[in-house]
């Protein structure tokens, strides 16, 4: 057993020491940089899967202890860190692998590498945490290893632009993040899960609910943020101007996941909150739908997948606000079953960029299946689970958030099966404009699949997208989960009605034959942000240099005043004796002027 208290340490320390080799001793060495970091990600799965088969596992080493305040340095593995470990570090090392190939002749392939391992180690730190403390370091390390990776090709300006925004925007939401751990820690006097969790913590918190649901609420910002939440989602699409790898890792599978799963590791507070859970069951309903509604007018094919991936982790956020469970319930399960097909299909995406020479709008494409056929296979398995194909993987865990609605509020269950529909839709659209038909460029006509290093991690892939709901469910669920056959048939006839109306408008179509303006510019989003910005930093900003300017010019006043006075005082100094007699004789006479005739 104590043996096994080492496991969760070597899984969390082991990509930092391939950062540190990368970093300090071969940086200038790609090919042993790609090495150290692959094999990095490999033991680091190895170790997962070794984890999945050991009890519960904790170990800690008190880290600050002040009066008051005792936080631990602790890594824990439990039902909820055994999936997320094997989601990171399995996707991670797949991707580390596709990498080896589609970074090949990056000129920074090192430091691409470097901060891939950089990333795993934080995303890791995220997952072991045993408390909020420790989770709140390691997601703002996640922050600046995506920064890093988004803007890996910082001589871009469009990516520069990318990873800025996402880490401010990512920043707000911490913020009330940080005050929702102070709020906590403040009134039971612990930031640990454990201890959070006990019987006279909840009691004390229960005690007041209003308090309660404010630091739930800012709890909650950091997911807005993380997860890219309506209304801080604007990033998650911008940042695929990151090569794509990273957008298969960071934006598909894990680093917008940590956000669910921080919800879903204090789910028990959030059910002794009814305010917090319609709050958060809401904002993930508008997301999923708002994102769907932009996804159906993209011609980007990253783009389409970041504002999917919006939509499900919409989905994700729903299922924890309408059912907590300790579990991690639906959400985790969906997040476990899309964490697969979704970096298969950001993969299968940068495949296609990759052959067609890094061309990305899905009008230049087509008749991909002939000339890329296991690209395209895998592809529409992953499109086929993400679009809840009856029997495959997304089927089930999306039927199961479905099923939560159809329980706990039927507005947002009408919801999320207009959004399945959607999603039908506009994956359908994008299968059937990029991969059937006839080639309309040059480069598709020229289209290839790529190397085994990148066609096996999406077979493998692949097949988890099919079996991955298989044998799980008792990962996610404290008790059986049963089949609710309403919904799985309206959810069945959402994805037929949706893959027939994409089928049926696309089919053959060489240029988009809906306009949407609104769906096309994202409902706006940006260009009221801008709006806001210029409305209030702006101005702050020309005040502040009025202001500015107004205490220059009297600092400058007050200077020449000083300098004036300076000067002629400078006249009275001539330096001569005589001259100083004079004055002395001169101020003598004055006085007694002044003592006579007063």
């Amino acid at each position: 057993m104590e043996n096994a208290k080492l496991i969760p340490w070597f899984i969390l320390l082991n990509p930092l020491i391939a950062a540190a080799l990368i970093l300090f001793a071969t940086r200038r060495d790609h090919g042993a940089s790609a090495v150290i970091s692959v094999m990095s990600a490999f033991f680091g799965l190895a170790a997962s899967a070794v984890a999945m088969t050991l009890p519960e596992v904790h170990s800690s080493v008190l880290w600050i202890n002040l009066p008051g305040l005792e936080v631990p340095l602790g890594v824990s593995i439990d039902h909820l860190s055994r999936v997320m470990l094997l989601v990171v570090t399995g996707i991670g090392f797949l991707v580390h692998l596709y990498s080896t190939v589609y970074m090949e002749h990056d000129e920074s392939k090192a430091r691409f590498f470097g901060h891939l391992s950089l990333f795993m180690f934080s995303m890791l730190g995220i997952v072991l945490a045993d408390n909020f403390a420790m989770m709140f370091i390691f997601w703002e390390l996640v922050g600046v290893s995506s920064y890093l990776l988004i803007g890996h090709w910082f001589t871009r300006d469009a990516a520069g632009k990318a990873a800025n925004k996402a880490f401010l925007m990512n920043r707000i939401g911490d913020f009330g993040f940080m005050l929702g751990i102070l709020m906590l820690w403040s009134t039971v006097g612990t930031v640990t899960f454990a201890g959070l969790a006990e019987k006279n913590a909840v009691a004390t918190l229960t005690a007041n609910p209003a308090f309660l649901t404010v630091a739930l609420l800012c709890i909650f910002c950091g997911t807005l943020g993380k997860s890219a939440q309506f209304p801080l989602h604007t990033w998650l699409p911008d940042a695929m101007e990151g090569p794509t790898p990273v957008s298969a890792l960071i934006h598909a599978a894990t680093m917008v996941a940590a956000g669910v799963f921080m919800l879903a590791r204090v789910a028990f507070l959030i059910g002794l909150s009814p305010c917090a859970v319609e709050v958060i069951s809401w904002v993930g309903g508008i997301t999923a739908l708002l994102a769907a509604l932009m996804a159906t007018q993209q011609d980007d094919i990253k783009r389409i997948l970041a504002y999917s991936t919006l939509s499900q982790l919409g989905y994700m956020v729903m299922a924890i606000g309408l059912a907590p469970d300790p579990h991690g319930g639906a959400a985790m399960f969906h997040l476990f079953t899309h964490a697969f097909f979704k970096a298969l299909l950001f993969l299968g995406a940068g495949a296609v960029i990759h052959s067609l020479h890094h061309e990305q709008d899905i009008w230049n494409m087509g008749g991909l299946r002939k000339h890329m056929p296991k690209t395209a296979l895998t592809f529409a398995i992953g499109t086929a689970a993400l679009t809840g194909f009856p029997l495959l993987s997304g089927f089930w865990s999306k039927d199961a958030i479905l099923a939560a609605a159809y329980d706990h509020n039927k507005v947002l269950f009408v919801l999320g099966l207009f959004v399945a529909v959607l999603t039908a839709f506009y994956m359908t659209r994008l299968f059937v404009v990029a991969f059937l038909g006839k080639p309309r460029t040059e480069a598709a006509h020229h289209g290839h699949d790529c190397p085994a290093r990148m066609t096996t991690p999406l077979i493998i892939l692949a097949v988890l997208s099919v079996i991955a709901a298989y044998g799980t469910t008792h990962w996610f669920f404290a008790h059986e989960h049963g089949i609710n056959w309403i919904v799985a048939t309206l959810a069945t006839g959402a994805f037929a009605v949706g893959t027939f109306a994409g089928y049926t408008i696309y089919n053959g179509k060489d240029r988009e034959p809906l306009s949407l303006p609104l769906f096309r510019n994202k409902f706006y989003f940006d260009e009221i942000y801008g709006a806001i910005v210029a409305g209030t930093q702006d101005v702050l900003a020309y005040i502040s240099a009025g202001v500015d300017a107004l205490i220059s010019g009297m600092g400058r006043a007050l200077g020449y005043a000083a300098w004036g006075a300076g000067a002629t005082l400078r006249l009275l100094q001539f330096g001569n004796l005589q001259g100083y007699a004079f004055i002395f004789g001169l101020g003598v006479v004055g006085l007694i002027y002044f003592l006579i005739f007063r």
